[in-house]
């Protein structure tokens, strides 16, 4: 979480900063200049040129050392290795490594050993039942993973991932049963797209299709007979808007501290929201 995202301004309103592009030219505009097109938003002088064709410019990446998402493509390819271990008859990966609320209450009536780490391993493990819940949750990181790692920088974007997840993990613990076992990243995944609807709104962007997309999902994982972790997706994206806020208003560089330390809070409020129900504080 060292690299500082360098703010950029649309280029006919100087003062305006925004992380929007023009789909063509490429070139920084804010809301007043977006113009939607068929993928994306159109500038101005894009939507009425002057007659000259307008050479397009290499995309100038906003944090240095960003260019390749390599923590997306890492989180994908370790998705994708787990999930190929989870076919191995006798690994027994899905069974030791999903997430019930039971392996996070201590002294419950079950006998179930305390194994808190499962609410991150469950992050990286799918059904091997329905191929396209992995395949779903991937393209949506992809996507967004990309963006998002640029925006950020990689540590902040890793952070978001995985604190996303827990807090995820966190909302099945007190609003599920005890005996259900979730697995999947959709979590985390609610949680990338909480933070880009905040961040994109604080820039100005328009976000009517991002929040019908968002509520289209949220709806999904509440009809009977779904077999979907609403909980998860709540808790998920209620974490990456509360993360999506730090980072949109803690970007210069004099707040990094504040930063660091708005991040380090939530990560102990959720860990503490799992500890009271330690071993060590019940039975």
């Amino acid at each position: 979480m060292s690299d500082e995202p360098a703010p950029e301004f649309c280029y006919r309103h100087a003062k305006r900063e925004t992380y929007i592009h023009c789909q063509r030219c490429e070139r920084a505009v804010c809301v007043d200049c977006q113009t939607p097109g068929a993928v994306g938003v159109l500038c101005p002088d894009c939507v009425h040129p002057a007659g000259v064709p307008r050479p397009r410019r290499r995309l100038r990446l906003r944090i240095p050392g960003t260019q390749t998402p390599i923590v997306t493509y890492a989180l994908i390819a370790a998705t994708f290795a787990i999930y190929a271990l989870q076919w191995i008859p006798g690994l027994n990966v899905t069974e030791n490594f999903l997430y019930a609320p039971i392996f996070t209450y201590g002294g419950n009536d079950l006998g179930a050993p305390y194994e808190p780490w499962r609410m991150v391993t469950s992050i990286f493990l799918h059904s091997t039942g329905f191929f396209l819940h992995i395949v779903l949750n991937m393209y949506t990181l992809f996507i967004f993973g990309q963006v998002l790692e640029t925006l950020l920088g990689r540590g902040r974007f890793l952070s978001l991932y995985l604190l996303a997840g827990f807090g995820g993990s966190v909302a099945v613990m007190y609003l599920a049963g005890s005996q259900t076992g979730v697995v999947g990243a959709s979590g985390a995944i609610f949680g990338l797209l909480g933070a880009f609807l905040v961040i994109q709104r604080k820039l100005g962007g328009d976000s009517t299709q991002l929040l019908v997309l968002l509520g289209i999902n949220l709806v999904i994982g509440f009809l009977p007979g779904m077999s979907i972790s609403w909980q998860a997706h709540v808790g998920g994206l209620v974490t990456g808007v509360l993360l999506g806020v730090i980072f949109a208003n803690t970007r210069r560089r004099g707040q990094f501290t504040t930063q660091v330390a708005l991040v380090s809070g939530l990560a102990v409020l959720l860990v503490g929201a799992v500890v009271i129900h330690a071993p060590a504080f019940v039975g």
